[in-house]
C-alpha cells in the first residue's frame, strides 16, 4: 500500500514522528490559503483514464538530450529494489518508471495532472474474460534485457509466479494481491519457499501470458503496472533473490552502476532499450544519481541557492515548512496530490477495546509534533477523519471519534474516556530511533502529550538500522505502530482489505495491517464485497470502513498527504506522478540553457 504507494517503507523511521498539524485553530480542509492550487478534495483522485492503444516511441517537444539529474533524499532507498518485493512508494516510482518494465505502466497527462494507465511489455491492458477471473496479455515483440537478450514470455510468467512467494518477498505486494487473487496463490508458497509446490495461475502459449483468477480482480490491469508484474530470468543462479536484490536487471532506459541499500543508487543509460517499444517513457538524460542520508535543512538551501550542480537537482522529498514560502516564490516548488493516509495503528492484541484508540485520538499532541517535523498544513498534512483519503470512489465523509475536530486535543477528554473505560494509566508502548536526533525529540513531545492525557508512556529504542525489523517483528512489545499507507489505484479495495483483513501472522507477520485486527465477519464480508458487480463495491467498501472504524477504531487517522518537492532550474518535466506522489520521472529532462 505504501504504493505503496504504499506512504509504505520509504524512511520507515521517520513514520514515528510524522503526524497532523494545527489543533483547534481555523484551518481546515480544502483552505486555499493553506494549500495554494492542492485540490485536497482529490488527493487519491489519481484519475481513472487508460489508454489500451497508446504506442511508443513517447518524445517532448523541445526536450534536450544529455546531462546528469542529481537526486537527493533525507531518508529514502530503504525500500528493497528487487521488483518482486519493490513497494515502497520511492523505489517503485523510480525503478518502475527508470529501469523494469512491467505489463501496463502510468504515463502523466499534463492537461488534467493525473495519471493515465498504458501497455508496457503487452500490447495492450489485458483481455478479461466474462468474470475478471482470467487475463491474457500479449507480449511486444522488441524488449531487451540489458545484456541484450530478449525478454521472453517465459520470463515474464516467472515474474508474476515469483509475486506468489510471500515468506519470500514479505515485503512486496504479492503478499496483498498474487496470494488472494491468483488461483492456488493461498496454497502455494512460491517457487523458494515452496519448490516443489504446484503453481496453477501462470501459463504461456507463445507470447501470451494467461494468468487465472481465485475470485474476481477487475483491477488487475493496475496491479499490472508494479514491478512485481515483470520479467525475472529464469536462471536461478541470476534470481537468486538475495543477489538479484543488489542489481536486478533492467529493460527500461537506464541500468544499475551502482547501488547501496539507503544510500546511494547510480543509473546510466540502457543501450539496449528501443523507445519504439515503449509507450510512455523518455530517456533524455545521461544518468541520474540518487543519494540518501541527506539533512532536510541541506536539501533545502541547496535547491534555493541554485548554483552549480543544484540547478540539475531535484529532491522527492518535501520542501520543510520553514522553507515552504521561499521555494514557492522561486516558481520551482512541484505540488500535487498523495493518494495517502498516516494514521496510528493500535495492535488489537494488546488493548481491551475500542475505548484506548478512542482516548488516543483526543490525546495526540498533533500541534507540537509538527513542529519538530517540518509539514505544511493544507500541503502535506490535511486533517484525516476518514481511512480512505478524499478521491477515493464511493468515498463518504463520516467522524470515527464523534465530536472530534481536526487536529483537535484534549487531554482531560482522553483522561475521561480512560477513567469511564477502567482504563486509567493504560501503557503505551512505541518504537523510536534514539541515533537520529529529531526522533528523540519528537519521542519526547509524544511522550509528554500522552502522559498529560493519563497514559503510561513506555518508548522502545531501535537503532535506525534496526528500525524496520523491530517495526515487522510481530512479537515485538510494542502496541502503536506509526504508519502510512498509499492507494496502489483508486479504488477502496487497495485500503480495506489490506489494512483490516487478517493475516497469518505466523508466516507471513502483519502484511500491512500493523494493527493486527482480526474479525471473521470482516473477512467474510472482504471476500463477499470482492465479487460483487465492479459497479458496486465502491460504495460497500466505504459501507465496510465506517462498521469497523466506528465499532473497532483499529487505528487512529491523523492526516492526508500531499507532494511539495522542489527542483533547480534547469529541470524540466517534472509534475507529481500522482499514483505516488513522486516525481514523474519518465518525462524529465534538462535545460541546458
Amino acid at each position: 500500500m505504501d504504493t505503496r504507494r504504499l506512504a509504505g517503507f520509504i524512511g520507515v523511521a521517520t513514520l514515528l514522528v510524522l503526524s497532523a498539524c494545527g489543533g483547534g485553530d481555523d484551518r481546515s480542509e480544502g483552505d486555499p490559503d493553506a494549500s495554494g492550487s492542492l485540490d485536497t478534495a482529490n488527493l487519491a483522485n489519481t484519475g481513472s483514464r487508460q489508454d489500451p492503444d497508446r504506442e511508443g516511441p513517447k518524445t517532448i517537444e523541445g526536450a534536450e538530450e544529455g546531462g546528469t539529474v542529481t537526486v537527493l533524499t533525507s531518508m529514502g532507498l530503504r525500500g528493497s529494489i528487487d521488483p518482486t518485493d519493490n513497494y515502497a512508494t520511492d523505489t517503485i516510482t523510480l525503478m518502475a518508471a527508470l529501469v523494469t518494465r512491467q505489463l501496463t505502466q502510468y504515463s502523466y497527462d499534463p492537461d488534467s495532472g493525473q495519471m493515465v494507465l498504458v501497455p508496457d511489455l503487452a500490447t495492450d491492458l489485458g483481455t478479461p474474460n466474462d468474470d475478471y477471473t482470467e487475463w491474457a496479455f500479449t507480449l511486444r515483440d522488441g524488449v531487451r534485457w540489458e545484456s541484450g537478450d530478449p525478454v521472453t514470455a517465459d520470463e515474464v510468467a516467472f515474474g508474476i509466479e515469483r509475486s506468489m512467494d510471500a515468506q519470500t518477498f514479505s515485503e512486496g505486494p504479492g503478499l496483498l494481491y498474487s496470494t488472494h487473487f491468483f488461483l492456488g496463490g493461498e496454497e502455494y508458497g512460491g517457487p523458494y519457499s515452496d519448490p516443489d509446490g504446484d503453481q496453477q495461475a501462470v501459463s504461456v502459449d507463445g507470447d501470451t501470458i494467461t494468468v487465472k483468477m481465485a475470485r474476481p480482480f477487475p483491477d488487475f490491469p493496475y496491479y499490472a503496472a508494479m514491478p512485481a508484474m515483470g520479467p525475472i530470468p529464469t536462471d536461478p543462479a541470476i534470481n537468486d533473490p538475495a543477489k538479484y536484490a543488489q542489481h536486478p536487471l533492467s529493460t527500461g532506459p537506464y541500468k544499475i552502476d551502482q547501488y547501496t541499500l539507503g544510500q546511494s543508487l547510480v543509473l546510466v543509460r540502457n543501450d539496449q532499450w528501443d523507445p519504439e517499444t515503449d509507450p510512455a517513457r523518455t530517456a533524455y538524460p545521461d544518468s541520474y544519481v540518487f543519494k540518501s542520508g541527506q539533512l532536510p535543512e541541506q536539501i533545502d538551501q541547496l535547491l534555493l541557492a541554485d548554483s552549480g550542480d543544484a540547478k540539475t537537482t531535484i529532491s522527492y522529498d518535501d520542501v520543510l515548512a520553514q522553507d515552504y514560502q521561499k521555494m514557492d516564490e522561486t516558481g520551482r516548488l512541484v505540488t500535487g496530490g498523495k493518494p495517502c493516509t498516516s494514521y496510528f495503528a493500535v495492535d488489537q492484541r494488546a488493548v481491551p477495546d475500542s475505548s484506548i484508540a478512542e482516548a488516543l485520538t483526543w490525546a495526540l499532541p498533533y500541534d507540537d509534533l509538527i513542529v519538530g517535523t517540518g509539514l505544511i498544513p493544507g500541503v502535506n498534512a490535511i486533517p484525516a477523519e476518514n481511512l480512505m483519503p478524499p478521491g477515493i470512489p464511493g468515498r463518504e465523509e463520516y467522524n470515527p471519534v464523534e465530536g472530534h475536530g481536526p487536529f483537535e486535543t484534549d487531554p482531560e477528554k482522553a483522561k475521561q474516556i480512560l477513567a469511564d473505560s477502567g482504563n486509567e494509566g493504560f501503557e503505551i508502548k512505541f518504537l523510536f530511533a534514539p541515533d537520529i536526533p529529531p526522533l528523540v525529540a519528537t519521542k519526547d513531545v509524544l511522550v509528554k502529550g500522552l502522559e498529560a492525557a493519563g497514559f503510561t508512556v513506555t518508548p522502545i529504542a531501535a537503532a535506525s538500522d534496526d528500525f524496520a525489523a523491530q517495526r515487522l517483528d510481530v512479537n515485538n512489545e510494542v502496541n502503536l505502530r506509526p504508519f502510512g499507507s498509499c492507494s496502489d489505484w483508486p479504488s477502496g479495495s487497495t485500503w480495506i482489505p489490506i489494512v483490516f483483513g487478517s493475516t497469518d501472522l505466523d508466516t507471513v507477520g502483519f502484511g500491512y495491517n500493523f494493527s493486527a485486527f482480526s474479525n471473521p465477519d470482516v473477512d467474510a464480508r472482504i471476500e463477499e464485497i470482492s465479487t460483487l458487480p465492479v459497479e458496486d463495491q465502491p460504495q460497500a467498501w466505504n459501507d465496510l470502513e465506517q462498521e469497523i472504524m466506528t465499532t473497532y477504531l483499529p487505528v487512529v487517522p491523523g492526516w492526508y498527504g500531499g507532494a511539495a518537492q522542489m527542483r533547480g532550474s534547469q529541470i524540466e518535466g517534472f509534475n507529481i506522478d500522482t499514483a505516488q506522489g513522486r516525481p514523474t520521472y519518465r518525462d524529465i529532462w534538462i535545460n541546458s540553457d
